[in-house]
This record gives C-alpha cells, sequence and structure tokens, in this order.
C-alpha cells in the first residue's frame, strides 16, 4: 500500500489529501465552513486528473495493464469525494470524453503572446496592399520589360508594413475615442487582448520598418528619391490620418482616403519602383482594384453604421443612409467587372478572367441585402485578394502591344 499526502489551493481555501493505492480522497479542508457547489466540481476534476497522470504512469512503467474501469464517485461524510477507478478506453488514456466534461471545469487557455499580435494587425485585409504592389510591378514589366523579385519582395513588405501600421493606429484611435465597444468587430483593446501602449509601439515599429523598406528601395531601385518620397510619405500619412490627426473616417473623408492610398497611389508606387519613372498609364488600370478595395471599406462602415452614430462620428455610410449604401456597395461590386468585360472585348481575351470570381460579388451583394454583415467585411476581402491576382494575371498574360499606353 502506498500513501501520499499534498495540499491543494481552492477558491475556498487549503485542501489536504491523500492518495492511497492510486485513489484520491478529500479527507480535510483547512477552512471553515461547507464546500460549495463549484469548490467541489474543481477539487473533483482535479481529483480525477492526478489519478489518471498516476495510473498513465504506472502504464507507461509497466507495473499496471490497461483495463475496462467505470468512473464513479462517493461523497464522504467530511464533505469531500471519493474518486474510484475511470473508465479505461483500452488505449492507454484515461481522460474522460470531453463532451461529458461539464463547462464549468473545462479551462480556458488564454492566446499566444504572438497570437494577440497576429489578431491586431486584422492579416485578412492586407490582400489591398498585396494585389495594387502586384499589379503594379506587372505594367512596369510591360513597359520596361523588366521585373526585379528582389525589388518586387521589398516593395510588398514596405506597403504592408505601412497597411499594418495603420491598422494599429485604427485600432488606437478607434478605442481612444470611444468607437469601439462589445459590439464591434475588432475588439484587440476593448476586451484588454492587448495594452493600448502595446498597440501603439506596435505600430511605431510597422512605420519604422516600412521608412527602413522605402531606403532600401531608394537605394536599389532606378526611381528619382524624390518622386518616391512624395508617394511613400503620402501614402504613410494617408494611412495616419485616416483615425489619427485630422481622423478622416469620422468626418466622411476616410472612403475618399482609402481608394485613393490602396488604389492609384499604392500601383504607381510599385510602377515608379521598377520603371524608375512616373506615368499616369498605373492610375487607370488601378481604377477597378481600387473600387473592390474601397466595397471592403465601405461594408465594414455600412455594418458598423449604429454603433459608430452612437460613437457620434459621421463615416460616408451613415451620411448617404442604408439605401443608397446598398446602392453604392452593389456599384463598388460589380463596375470592376464592367471594366474588364470591355476591356476583354476591345484588348484582349485574357482580360475575362477576373470574371471568374463574380460569384462571390454576387454572394458579399446577397448577404448585404439581407442584412447578414457580420463577417462582410471578411469575405469582400477574399473577393478583393481573387479579383487582385486574377486581374494581375490578365495584365501579365496579355500580349505587349495589346493594352492601351503599355
Amino acid at each position: 500500500m502506498s500513501m501520499a499526502t499534498m495540499e491543494t489551493a481552492g477558491r475556498n481555501g487549503v485542501f489536504k489529501k491523500s492518495v492511497v493505492n492510486g485513489n484520491v480522497t478529500v479527507v480535510d479542508q483547512m477552512k471553515n465552513g461547507l464546500v460549495s457547489q463549484v469548490t467541489r466540481s474543481r477539487v473533483k476534476f482535479a481529483e480525477q486528473t492526478m489519478k489518471l497522470k498516476d495510473r498513465s504512469a504506472r502504464i507507461s512503467n509497466g507495473r499496471l495493464k490497461p483495463k475496462q474501469m467505470s468512473v464513479k464517485s462517493t461523497q464522504t461524510a467530511s464533505g469531500g469525494f471519493h474518486v474510484h477507478e475511470p473508465e479505461h478506453n483500452g488505449y492507454g488514456s484515461d481522460m474522460p470524453d470531453r463532451d461529458n466534461i461539464p463547462q464549468s471545469q473545462l479551462v480556458y487557455a488564454p492566446p499566444s503572446r504572438l497570437k494577440k499580435y497576429l489578431v491586431a494587425l486584422r492579416p485578412w485585409s492586407l490582400s489591398a496592399s498585396f494585389t495594387p504592389v502586384s499589379l503594379g510591378f506587372v505594367l512596369a514589366h510591360k513597359t520596361v520589360g523588366e521585373f526585379s523579385i528582389c525589388l518586387y519582395v521589398i516593395t510588398c513588405l514596405t506597403a504592408l508594413s505601412v497597411h499594418a501600421a495603420g491598422n494599429l493606429v485604427n485600432t488606437y484611435f478607434d478605442f481612444c475615442k470611444g468607437v469601439d465597444s462589445k459590439k464591434s468587430d475588432d475588439r484587440t483593446l476593448v476586451d484588454r487582448i492587448l495594452h493600448p501602449n502595446d498597440v501603439a509601439k506596435f505600430g511605431a515599429f510597422f512605420y519604422v520598418m516600412g521608412c527602413v523598406g522605402f531606403l532600401l528601395l531608394t537605394w536599389m531601385s532606378p526611381s528619382k528619391l524624390e518622386h518616391g518620397a512624395l508617394l511613400y510619405f503620402g501614402g504613410l500619412s494617408s494611412s495616419f490620418l485616416y483615425t489619427g490627426g485630422l481622423g478622416l473616417k469620422y468626418i466622411a473623408l476616410g472612403d475618399i482616403a482609402i481608394f485613393l492610398t490602396f488604389g492609384p497611389l499604392t500601383v504607381m508606387f510599385s510602377y515608379l519602383a521598377q520603371a524608375g519613372e512616373l506615368s499616369f498609364v498605373p492610375l487607370i488600370y488601378a481604377i477597378p482594384l481600387a473600387l473592390n478595395t474601397e466595397a471592403v471599406l465601405h461594408a465594414n462602415n455600412s455594418r458598423d453604421m449604429d454603433t459608430d452614430r452612437e460613437a457620434g462620428i459621421i463615416t460616408f455610410a451613415i451620411l448617404i443612409g442604408p439605401t443608397l449604401s446598398y446602392i453604392v456597395f452593389v456599384l463598388l461590386l460589380f463596375v470592376p467587372y464592367i471594366c474588364f468585360v470591355l476591356m476583354g472585348v476591345h484588348c484582349s481575351a485574357w482580360m475575362f478572367l477576373p470574371v471568374v470570381s463574380i460569384p462571390k460579388a454576387f454572394e458579399a451583394e446577397r448577404l448585404f441585402r439581407e442584412h447578414k454583415m457580420r463577417h462582410l467585411p471578411q469575405h469582400v476581402a477574399k473577393l478583393n485578394l481573387a479579383l487582385g491576382v486574377l486581374y494581375t494575371i490578365s495584365c501579365f498574360a496579355a500580349k505587349k502591344g495589346v493594352l492601351p499606353h503599355l
């Protein structure tokens, strides 16, 4: 017979336990009063866990063979529980079925610090920076006949860094101004997943990373410093001023800033990094992609109209109302496809390729119309990624000279 004694701290006091031949019994509670039902459940679960670990150790040492057992417990006169052998599943695991464990006994595992930061970045939205950079490089390749993988990667990382910093700035100022609440989609600070200072420092880190990327581009790219600086710091300022400083989002100007930043400006910046010269041609090709990117933001603001109105801010969606917001959303979704069809008819059949993604656009329209908008921005972001990639492939596959001005 083996016996061991241990003490376990619980919410209602310290419990002394003895282990006799592997059976755990609560023999005393070192606190006056009855054991509450919650404490009993926790003690019982802790006893079973300790018992199962002991049994697993004896099985692994060859001192005990797996056998069928049943979970039983009886309440002792002292108010504790006597736990008998649990049922064994025959495969060396004594853990009870997870579905049969009471909710009060389940242990919440908080997310890791890395996961917290990744959630704060809103990675589902970063396609809005990746696709215009790709499109700009392909357009530059059609113009100058060169494509530098190294420049492409650095430009992508630079744009993604500024975009990530902008997301964090948005999270910080929305929380400080009372815009975010328990009903909001972004609850990084509301649920105290991160501290506001952590978000601010994380945003500053990505702005620094973006500046490092820009410095590398000025060294490696054939573009002029003043041209690159104009476009880069224009985009950086827009990402900050969206909610910081002027707070363009709060005065119904955020949509214009996003349309220009994640469309013409980013496409032109990446075009400049590869081609080394400014051109207004990328602005024309950026319009379909910019419209679809704006649909992501408009879906987000349309969904949050009530909470934004309660917070005292005015977004474009609030300004025009629900009905016109729906009409604008439909135009943002389907006008790009009209552009692709026209380009397919008059330029190259490859331009029909992005139309393959139109079922996702119809699905997004249905979700908006039926007011199922909780995850609509993420759905439109997936559409944005698919449309952007297909559009880029179309421009790359089209023969040189068939696309206007390229």
